[in-house]
């Protein structure tokens, strides 16, 4: 846990994007691999077999009926007030945290490749076995988010990711 709950908890926050929720998913992480430690077969680190776990319990949750409904509670609640101070209006504005929403703003399959891509580091071959799919199916994803960021991020920005090779 001190070696890997931190990073577990980053990982699982750029999905669910709740601190609570991600802390609460990590915790079931460490339960599930301690009641079936057996099962790890060490094909692969003990990092990346945890990280399947959390985007497996990431996934679950965001299928919930629970989490849906509290998504629409929210979301009518920032309906209801939106004022802001003028820290959060500059923090809004700024081009990382545009950058941060217009990625948490794709669909989940974009979403989780860009974000295990540019924020974790990880390479196409080990997103891959992440999510249980082919190396190219990540290249493709890794593309298509980038069509649907094209208009969305500051052309600035995107001229960094437009030159990137995958």
């Amino acid at each position: 846990m001190n070696l890997y709950g931190e990073y577990l908890i980053r990982l699982a926050f750029l999905y669910v994007k709740d601190w609570a929720v991600a802390e609460d998913i990590v915790q079931e992480v460490f339960i599930a691999y301690y009641r079936k430690s057996s099962q790890y077969e060490e094909r692969s680190s003990l990092k990346t077999y945890l990280s399947k776990i959390a985007i497996n319990k990431c996934h679950d949750h965001l299928r919930s009926w629970k989490n849906k409904r509290s998504y629409l509670t929210e979301a009518m609640g920032q309906l209801v007030s939106q004022a802001q101070t003028p820290e959060e209006a500059f923090d809004q504005h700024s081009a990382q945290a545009v950058l941060m929403r217009n990625v948490l703003e794709l669909p989940i399959k974009y979403r989780e490749v860009v974000l295990l891509y540019y924020y974790q580091e990880f390479t196409t071959k080990e997103i891959s076995r992440l999510l249980s799919c082919s190396e190219n199916t990540v290249k493709t994803r890794l593309r298509r988010a980038k069509v649907l960021l094209k208009d969305k991020i500051d052309s600035q920005e995107w001229e960094g990711l437009l030159d990137e090779q995958i």
